[in-house]
């Protein structure tokens, strides 16, 4: 880890020690929203979610932290946070292979990923930007980095209709920009990313150290992103339009250590790392309001830091930070693994 990925672990850090605490339920049970609020329908007989390994990601000590999946073919892709390798997971294939290695054009990790409509495939190195690749040749197409000297730590991104990328910055509590002109510009080789919304002065009061944007996603219809802060348990929508943001009015619950998130169909999935949780909410078509459906708690997610959902089924990684990786030391269990929940 670089100099500022490890002042930035142990913000991080600081905030798993409680959170590693919380009991989980287990997977036989999907739990509703909190004591107090109001019962969901169909709740009582929903089917309980499963949780079963879908992928095995070789080496011992992957610790990986992003997840995408190719709109295109289906091939999904996980990525290293230790040491920036991204592996290839295809369809029928069990153990996934290195797609590209780690170091690879010197990236130090591979937190965030996205693969778009176009075959790129976004590769987000929290301590620089992000670099991007042609997905069938592997080429390194154009590469991104953060302005200035100060601390960063880009952490995901998301992909909007128009073919522009959304990237979060979880130390500077910022969300860049990167338009389908500017990666015209930067093919082969770099361009800055420009900030585009500026979360620092609406979050709940932090630190200057501590880590605030997580996920993102952005909403199908092309008019606002939504991202959230972990720190404060908030979810906001950003407006691509007007540039305005607004924090989402949530019921049911919160999104206290949300890292990765997935929109789709009005469902908002999120996965809170350091509390072992799955939930889902649905979303307003306007992206204001969201309300908590499902809940699932379970030690066997072991650290989820992102999801997303094919065909019915999400796909979570499973990073294992509490064993290693930025958030703790011990030994982890092998191999590195992406779990397939359904039912959620």
């Amino acid at each position: 880890m670089s100099r500022i990925q490890r002042s930035t672990a142990a913000a991080v850090a600081g905030l798993a020690v409680a959170a590693l605490t919380v009991s989980a339920a287990p997977a036989s049970t999907a739990a509703g929203p909190p004591a107090g609020a109001a019962p969901q329908a169909g709740a009582a007989t929903a089917a309980a979610p499963r949780i079963s390994t879908a992928f095995v990601l070789p080496g011992d000590r992957v610790y990986p932290e992003g997840i995408a999946a190719d709109p295109r073919t289906g091939t999904m892709y996980a990525g290293s946070f230790e040491d920036g390798t991204v592996y290839r997971m295809r369809p029928g294939h069990r153990t996934a292979e290195v797609f590209l290695p780690a170091g690879a054009d010197g990236r130090h990790t591979a937190n965030g990923l996205k693969a778009d409509r176009a075959g790129r495939l976004w590769v987000v190195d929290s301590s620089s930007g992000v670099a991007v690749y042609d997905a069938r040749s592997r080429a390194l197409l154009a590469r991104f980095v953060v302005p200035g000297d100060g601390a960063r730590f880009v952490n995901d991104l998301a992909v909007a209709p128009d073919g522009g990328v959304y990237l979060t910055d979880s130390s500077r509590a910022v969300v860049y920009r990167v338009t389908p002109r500017d990666l015209d510009a930067a093919r082969g080789g770099t361009g800055t990313l420009s900030p585009r919304f500026d979360l620092g002065d609406v979050l709940e009061p932090h630190k200057p150290t501590d880590f605030t944007l997580n996920g993102i996603v952005a909403d199908p219809t092309g008019r606002f992103l939504l991202t959230d802060d972990m720190l404060g348990g908030d979810l906001y929508r950003l407006d691509l339009a007007t540039g305005a943001v607004r924090k989402v009015a949530l019921s049911g619950g919160d999104v206290h250590n949300a890292d990765g998130l997935e929109l789709q169909d009005g469902r908002l999935w999120t996965a809170d790392n350091v509390d072992n949780v799955l939930t889902r909410w649905r979303v307003a078509p306007d992206g204001t309001r969201a309300r908590l459906e499902r809940t699932l708690a379970d030690p066997s997610l072991q650290v989820p830091t992102t999801l997303v959902r094919r065909h019915g089924t999400l796909y979570v990684v499973r990073s294992q930070f509490d064993k290693g990786g930025p958030l703790g030391d011990g030994t982890p269990q092998i191999p590195f693994t992406v779990a397939a929940v359904r039912g959620l």
